[in-house]
């Protein structure tokens, strides 16, 4: 069976390069007669394979020794409790600034182990707008300030960082991360779950100012302090090897398509070209904000919502697949990760106009 163009939101499209590769491995790593999935965490073939791993992501991101890089299980969302667990000392509040369902999720359960303070809610636009900072509700001492980068569902995205004052952020940035060159000292903390633009399900990624888990979580259980994790290279219990393996991989890969520069140039030229798409035509509509719209998750609606169901069923005739918007918002959802070529985007707008012609 021929490859499909996969525009899922996650688990998303992996590149075929790192797919081939792994499974070259699958049976025999490196002569070794065993699975990559089969090694011992604490082995020296794993050591390497770790250390590259996170030798690779901080040069590729330019992360500096101020910052521990943690490869943890979990998912992105077990972090919206321990990150307040982590970082707030007992009375402690945070802020959080809600743009979307991951944030407001976030929000909440944070709620259930501090009192945070909610800077702003989007729910007023259904999540399509970022509220004005001038409406913003800062706590200037609060122990962070959290953001979702990238909503994944509604495609509201960040550009440039909000202007928190002396407020460290800590950023959601599972959408976002390895998309373009980043700036990571302006954040506190960075966390991700690898299955956007990392790797497989089952890893999440970490980027936490020393300074700040060294000091925070004492009276945790230790398993859920990121100290703990930091001090036994993420591995105080058996990582998530194959997703540590596959997502080292993947560093690799970006770094041989020209690092970070280069891929923030090709999402943005995918980016506008769908945009394009959209914004030309009086039958697809993109519902975000100009100044919010994200590179990463392009949702658009059909003038006629009754064609939905064939527009998907037609798409996945010719290979386009995973189209469907987010169950709480309905429509349609391109979500076009580093993985999804050009030629993937192109033979949408390609379809996206055939469509229309035929359906308008």
């Amino acid at each position: 069976m021929s490859r499909v163009f996969n525009f899922s939101a996650g688990p998303a499209a992996l590149p075929l390069e790192v797919l081939e590769e792994a499974k070259a491995s699958l049976t025999d790593l490196g002569g070794s007669g065993m699975s990559v999935m089969e090694i011992s965490h604490r082995s020296k073939a794993f050591d390497t394979i770790a250390t590259e791993a996170e030798a690779d992501l901080r040069e590729l991101m330019g992360i500096s020794d101020e910052y521990s890089v943690l490869f943890l299980q979990g998912g992105a969302t077990q972090q919206f409790a321990l990150l307040p667990m982590n970082l707030c000392a007992p009375g402690q509040s945070a802020d959080y600034l809600v743009t979307g369902s991951w944030s407001k999720k976030a929000y909440k359960t944070a709620a259930s182990v501090i009192e945070p303070n909610l800077v702003a809610d989007g729910a007023a636009s259904s999540y399509t707008d970022v509220p004005p900072m001038s409406e913003w509700q800062l706590n200037p001492d609060a122990a962070y300030f959290h953001m979702c980068q990238n909503e994944t569902i509604g495609g509201v995205e960040f550009h440039e960082l909000p202007d928190t004052g002396n407020v460290p952020i800590v950023c959601d940035m599972s959408s976002t991360i390895l998309s373009r060159p980043i700036d990571v000292n302006r954040f506190a903390v960075i966390y991700a779950g690898a299955q956007k633009n990392i790797g497989p399900a089952g890893l999440t990624i970490i980027i936490a100012r020393k300074d700040l888990i060294e000091k925070g979580g004492e009276n945790l259980p230790p398993i859920l302090r990121y100290q703990t994790q930091a001090d036994a290279d993420s591995m105080s219990n058996t990582p998530p090897t194959f997703a540590w393996y596959l997502s080292g991989l993947v560093f690799k890969w970006i770094k041989r398509q020209g690092g970070l520069q280069a891929m923030g140039e090709l999402n943005k030229r995918k980016s506008n070209l769908l945009y394009s798409a959209i914004d030309g035509s009086d039958f697809y509509a993109n519902p975000v904000a100009l100044p919010y719209r994200s590179w990463m998750n392009i949702p658009f609606t059909l003038a006629k919502p009754e064609l939905d169901g064939q527009f998907l069923a037609e798409a996945e005739k010719v290979g386009l697949m995973n189209l469907k918007g987010h169950r709480s918002v309905g429509g349609m959802r391109a979500s076009i990760y580093n993985a999804v070529s050009e030629e993937a985007v192109q033979a949408l707008v390609d379809f996206m106009a055939e469509f229309e012609k035929n359906n308008a």
